[in-house]
């Protein structure tokens, strides 16, 4: 089951009045509680999901979030991505939500909450570079006057919004999804900079950039060709994390189908050790943020070559076959990569792909 198929299921079999609520046998609330491990292949990253059906009875309009862990796991506070069906189950977006439960201490449950965070999506949708959320200006419409509904609304920064009795394709969901989550990214980069004061006509929120002369790093070098990588180098300051657990569990499964043996324990700090017949190959697995390979490619050559020093040649073990694992593309540093003895494999919307090497080994077709 896709994401399609789990949305047309629940639109179906939702039933706001249902007797048994949310128990455990309740077909549309077990589709829910399940949608994490449903959609785990379909999600891009690490991110991960999470379905939501009501607590003490049925909600009104259930929803499944999708975050990035680098980002939020909890919906109460800051920004994640969400699946939210409509009152009528008739419609179900995706949308770009703000935390709305953590204002309530501040500014309550009503026109106050809303009004914020309208605003406050504007501020963000407006600084995000609008070629990635031009087609993304749906209104959420949930059909529902249940004040977290009217929230939900009103914190709903970038939207599409889908017929759940003409849903578009898996491939074209999937897509959709991939792409929301590159403007979740960018958005989170944004909300640092949104100033929040309250004054006489009640609290303004403010986006102010951060100072070009403060900024560093390679953020916005994105090439995918290259001459791309002669172009100046724009400069920025993003804090990044490096979460790549969901990555290697994903790619073990695969590599084991493809006749290798995927090997995490007792293996650290290296991420994966793969094995077929008396071949070892090393494996550094890097997440991808906003886009840019830059520095995960950056970071993975450093390590697999101090690795394969250290771990191997100082050992007096044979030197194992360097790979480098990727959430996305990685473009021109594919060919990068190989002149410098290293394979690269990176996700992609229907599987995986990859370098020359990793072809050549069976990694990939």
């Amino acid at each position: 089951m896709g994401i399609r198929d789990l949305l047309v299921d629940i639109a179906a079999t939702y039933d706001v009045k249902a007797k048994e609520k949310t128990a455990t046998g309740v077909h549309a609330q077990d589709l829910l509680r399940g949608a994490g491990q449903t959609l785990a292949p379909s999600l891009p990253g690490d991110f991960q999901a999470k379905g939501n059906g009501g607590s003490g009875g049925p909600a009104h309009t259930p929803w499944i979030g999708v975050y990035d862990p680098d980002v939020t796991l909890d919906p109460k506070d800051g920004l994640y991505l969400a699946y939210i069906f409509s009152a009528d189950l008739e419609t179900v977006t995706l949308t770009l939500q703000q935390g709305v439960t953590r204002l309530e201490k501040k500014l309550g449950r009503g026109r106050k909450r809303r009004d914020f965070l309208k605003a406050r999506a504007g501020h963000l949708k407006a600084a995000l570079p609008q070629a990635l959320v031009e087609d993304w200006d749906a209104p959420l419409l949930l059909r529902c006057t249940v004040d977290r509904a009217l929230a939900y609304e009103a914190g709903s920064v970038a939207a599409r919004c889908y017929s759940t009795a003409d849903m578009p394709s898996e491939e074209s969901l999937r897509g959709d999804l991939w792409r929301m989550a590159d403007v979740l990214q960018q958005a989170a980069a944004v909300e640092p900079q949104l100033k929040v004061e309250e004054g006489p006509k009640g609290i303004q929120v403010e986006y102010v950039p951060a100072p070009h002369g403060q900024a560093t790093g390679l953020d916005l070098f994105r090439p995918k060709n290259a001459s791309d990588y002669l172009a100046h180098i724009p400069e920025r300051t993003i804090t990044k994390k490096r979460t790549h657990e969901s990555l290697v569990k994903a790619f073990g499964p695969y590599v084991l189908e493809r006749g290798f043996v995927p090997i995490t324990e007792k293996v650290h700090p290296r991420d994966l050790v793969l094995r077929q017949n008396d071949a070892e190959w090393l494996v550094e697995a890097k997440t991808i943020k906003r886009g840019n390979p830059t520095v995960a490619v950056r970071e993975a050559v450093g390590q697999l070559l101090e690795y394969s020093y250290f771990w191997y040649q100082l050992q007096g073990q044979g030197k194992p076959h360097l790979l480098a694992l990727f959430t996305e593309d990685i473009h021109v540093y594919a060919e990068y990569l190989e002149q410098h003895g290293i394979a690269a494999v990176w996700r992609t919307l229907d599987g995986w792909a990859g370098s020359a090497s990793a072809v050549s080994w069976g990694l990939v077709d």
